[in-house]
């Protein structure tokens, strides 16, 4: 298109010009407009790149003022994720305890009805049981020493309480709201690497605990004379999946149970007890220990990544939910008991993107946007409704194998085949 073809303000066409001209950088359009008109501007300049126009990001309703100054940068326009629900679900836990619709964002066809038919077992079950058992944000930086000698000196250092007081009350005073746990040192060489935690409340807390962090390896440098190689030495370990946040724990460690009747089995999963236990057996013990998995479940990253999409969390954390442990055993009355076990499961219900419209809205379906009455309680009640989605999940996906239903499913949802 040409630049008279747009319905542009002549200050708007100058500036769009310049943008196309390379006289004025992407990045740089908010110094000459407001958001609104920036993000049109951007917009536009990549549609000329592309040399084609565009029919669908540019309708959204997205505060684009609060969004580009903390969720985005560069912004052009808003996707669209399909958004469905399942439940009602019932939870019992110490901060969810009614019955919820799960709002889930995705494209994958079946997956809500996966989740749907998850939830109908465990509520007429009577409901899942759930508990958070740890919750704690991390960040490790890694300090380098001249020699073992001086590195054991520091590594000795750290674990002084009077050491670690004063770094609590270093890090404390750049929240409000969050407190410093525990310091933990581990050696690799001449490397340091220390892995601090901190309860965050209802944020899921990168943010605040990197800055609490920076605020103590000035601390450290003042006291110690230890200079840091980076604020962030892997040993946190953010959003990748490892061995020491299933250990550990990361963000909130949560499990959640259900025991189902041998008679809702045969009724809503069409399979048995027997042949479940047999399929999560063979598949999420055996086949994920022979695989070097480290998550030992069916598909619980397709839950959190879905939920996490439709309430504003941060995507990649996916990966550390993906580290969950589905169990399923026998009773001696025939019924089979299931749980999750989700060792890492970063969440919150305040900061990132949570505060964006449409992702505030699905936390308002469970009750949880924004910060508790109590600080943390939120957070913790949404954790607890993600496990249960997670458990509901992982039981319709084990029983679909178990009665050879899962790729008639994905047949009929996943690609229209009825």
């Amino acid at each position: 298109m040409f630049l008279q073809d747009y319905e542009l303000s002549e200050e708007e066409k100058v500036l769009l010009q310049k943008v196309l001209d390379g006289d004025v950088a992407l990045r740089k359009i908010e110094e000459f407009a407001d958001s609104v008109t920036s993000v049109k501007i951007r917009r536009l300049a990549i549609q000329e790149f592309a040399k084609l126009e565009f029919e669908h990001i540019q309708n959204f309703s997205i505060d684009v003022e609060a969004a580009s100054k903390k969720n985005i940068e560069n912004m052009i326009g808003a996707v669209q994720i399909p958004l469905g629900v399942a439940g009602l679900l019932k939870v019992n836990g110490e901060y969810a305890n009614s019955e919820y619709y799960i709002p889930l964002a995705t494209t994958e066809g079946a997956l809500v009805a996966s989740v749907n038919r998850g939830c109908s077992v465990i509520t007429k079950s009577g409901g899942a049981n759930v508990r958070v058992f740890e919750d704690e944000m991390t960040r490790a930086p890694v300090f380098k020493f001249e020699s073992v000698i001086r590195a054991k000196e520091f590594y000795e250092w750290v674990k002084c309480p009077e050491i670690f007081e004063k770094m609590k009350a270093t890090a404390e005073k750049t929240t409000r709201f969050g407190k410093l746990l525990s310091v933990k040192p581990f050696i690799v060489g001449t490397y340091v690497h220390l892995r601090f935690s901190y309860d965050t409340k209802d944020a899921m807390g990168m943010n605040m605990v990197t800055i609490a962090t920076d605020a103590v390896m000035h601390l450290i440098e003042d006291e110690f004379g230890a200079h840091s190689i980076t604020i962030s030495g892997n040993m946190c370990t953010d959003k990748k999946p490892a061995s020491i946040s299933t250990i550990l724990g990361r963000g909130k460690t949560v499990v959640a149970e259900v025991t189902i009747p041998k008679e809702i089995v045969k009724e809503t999963l069409k399979c048995t007890p027997e042949s479940m236990f047999e399929v999560n057996y063979s598949k999420n013990l055996l086949g994920s220990a022979r695989a070097g998995a480290l998550g030992f479940n069916a598909h619980a990253a397709n839950i959190i990544a879905a939920i996490y999409l439709a309430c504003g969390q941060d995507a990649a954390h996916v990966v550390e939910g993906s580290t969950a442990i589905t169990s399923m055993e026998l009773t001696k009355y025939d019924e089979i008991h299931c749980s999750v076990t989700l060792p890492a499961l970063p969440v919150g219900t305040v900061g990132g993107g949570t505060g964006l419209g449409t992702q505030r809205d699905c936390l308002n379906i469970l009750d949880v946007a924004g910060a508790g009455d109590v600080p943390g309680v939120n957070s913790k009640k949404f954790a607890e409704i993600v496990a249960s989605a997670v458990l509901a999940g992982e039981i319709n996906l084990i029983g679909a194998q178990a009665a050879g239903h899962l790729a008639r499913a994905h047949a009929q949802l996943g690609r229209g085949k009825f």
